[in-house]
């Protein structure tokens, strides 16, 4: 029998399926498995992302114009990118130019990848009049601390012989002296004039060391053995000229090491501040304004586990449901926290793709038509009398 829903709407908000689903599809067959399992109930569906890959998709699900862009990816060649825009705020994901979905035929590049793109696409906010531009760090496919990006916005970073350096974390060895270009009034962020640029990012890794860009995500970018070295040694090199052309030393600055150290320059260079990735998009969603009176609350991302207890999506949007005072339900491809664990994050209820599947392999393949199970499953026993 279907489930009667009492007073109160329910706001559908997961992130992204990585490789299966966006998070628009999520949440459209979540919404889709309560509607037909409580036909009367009001469902709104409010995808979310922590700043990383699925954020411009879910800054235009939440109402912001899709501006496309023609910029380098990360080998140079270019790209079909965008960014998003509502008045004078700008959306801007770093994987639309530099991600390592945009390699070409997916070989990695761990010496020359850039940033270049990113750049571009910040310039085009400016161009287009945003006062305030959110840069969305994760899923990059390079190691150069930003360079590529500030490059972009004018800044010429010079060898022992005056010459511009190549793209790339192992060209920057051989960094001499920086020209700010439109950033060399003094003051970090001076070629952006009034424009504030906030990062998003979920990650606290200062830009070197054990626990620095290189170390911890330079594999993930096809670095090994004496890859690791030479990004290490430009990364420091980098570090070092840029602190001596703004007077601080941003290093070991938290989320220094996001993205290939693209954090880094974003802080010392374009005067960023960084907020947690989940909890920027929220506000930017209007998320608190869209929980209001809700009931229920359903979220998710590919996999329920130990890291989404650390920043990720789903722990963010039940923190943000607890402080409203609504209920929270989950739904995951894979669910990897015990009962426990997810009940001790807020989680009402939590539901696996994997948990609804006929035969392995099918949570992957149809994990549309599961998530509308799921979404039937979960209505029937939470929003029932």
């Amino acid at each position: 029998m279907p489930a009667t829903p009492t007073q109160g709407h329910v706001v559908v908000a997961p992130d992204k399926f990585k490789g299966t689903l966006e998070g628009a599809e999520v949440a459209a067959r979540i919404a889709a498995g309560i509607r037909r399992a409580a036909p009367g109930a009001d469902v709104r569906e409010l995808p979310v992302a922590d700043g990383g890959e699925g954020t411009l998709a879910a800054a235009l699900a939440a109402g912001f114009t899709r501006i496309p862009a023609k910029v380098a990816g990360p080998t140079g060649l270019p790209v079909d990118a965008a960014l998003a825009v509502r008045g004078d705020t700008a959306v801007v994901e770093l994987a639309q130019s530099s991600g390592l979905a945009r390699l070409p035929g997916g070989r990695t590049a761990p010496l020359a990848a850039g940033s270049y793109g990113v750049g571009q696409l910040i310039g085009r906010a400016v161009s287009l009049g945003a006062k305030r531009i959110v840069l969305g760090l994760g899923g990059s496919a390079c190691t150069d601390g930003g360079a590529g990006m500030v490059q972009a916005l004018g800044v010429s970073l010079l060898d022992a012989d005056g010459a511009e350096l190549p793209p790339g974390g192992a060209a920057l060895r051989r960094l001499a002296r920086l020209d700010l270009g439109p950033l060399a009034t003094g003051t970090p962020a001076a070629g952006l004039t009034g424009v504030e640029v906030v990062v998003a990012c979920d990650v606290d890794n200062p830009l070197l060391g054990r626990r620095g860009a290189t170390a911890v995500y330079g594999p993930q970018k096809g670095a090994d053995g004496d890859d690791l070295v030479i990004l290490e040694e430009g990364l420091t090199r980098f570090a070092d000229v840029v602190g001596e052309a703004v007077g601080r030393d941003f290093r070991d600055a938290p989320g220094a090491g996001a993205a290939g150290g693209v954090g880094f320059a974003a802080l010392a260079l374009l005067g960023a501040t960084m907020r947690p990735g989940i909890e920027l998009m929220l506000e930017l969603l209007g998320f608190d304004e869209a929980v209001r009176g809700a009931r229920l609350v359903v979220t998710g991302e590919g996999c329920l586990d130990a890291q989404t207890l650390h920043g990720k999506a789903p722990a963010g949007v039940a923190a943000a449901a607890a402080r409203a005072g609504v209920r929270v339900a989950a739904v995951a491809g894979r669910l990897e926290l015990s009962e426990r664990e997810w009940r001790a994050a807020g989680f009402a209820a939590a539901y696996a793709l994997t948990d609804l599947a006929e035969q392995p392999g099918d949570s992957m393949t149809k994990a549309a038509e599961l998530a509308e199970v799921a979404g039937e499953r979960l209505a029937a026993a939470l929003l029932a009398r």
